[in-house]
């Protein structure tokens, strides 16, 4: 099922209403989804298991909501490092900081853009203290979010 091109997967008509199923719910089950695509639920096995060996389908979670466990801000931090070269040692610091979910590097203004929940405002300024303090930091920029208006995976 590899295209010619041998640049991606390529996706049927099929595998792609089996992909939107799992998206939608992780925990479809095999017989609900071939009820839905028209095909056996062997089948919908074989091509779910392809579809993981080919990489196109990393992982099936569920998704915690953070606001449900007291986590109500979300901010996005700007980094900027004195010099490149402290990334590496900057993303190893970052892993041990439970409240930074997304890390980025990044052309333009930033050389590492983070997505980071917290508390509250006090959380926020707890965690951005720790973050400034972290070698090769020189500064960082903060942006809150009010409102996520979209949330969704991509669709093919």
């Amino acid at each position: 099922m590899k295209n010619a091109t041998n640049t991606g997967y390529h996706l049927d008509t099929v595998d792609k209403q089996i992909i939107y199923m799992l998206m939608d719910n992780a925990k479809t089950s095999l017989a609900h989804i071939s009820k839905n695509v028209g095909i056996s639920t062997t089948a919908v096995h074989q091509r779910i298991k392809k579809l993981e060996q080919a990489g196109v389908i990393e992982n099936s979670i569920s998704f915690l909501n953070p606001r449900k466990i007291g986590f109500k801000v979300v901010s996005f931090i700007g980094m900027f490092l004195e010099q490149p070269s402290h990334y590496q040692d900057t993303i190893k610091a970052l892993n041990d900081v439970n409240e930074v979910v997304e890390a980025h590097y990044t052309t333009g203004n930033y050389t590492i853009f983070l997505k980071v929940l917290c508390r509250d405002n006090d959380h926020l300024m707890e965690i951005l203290n720790k973050l400034q303090k972290m070698k090769g930091v020189t500064r960082t920029e903060t942006f809150i979010s009010l409102e996520q208006s979209i949330n969704r995976q991509l669709k093919v």
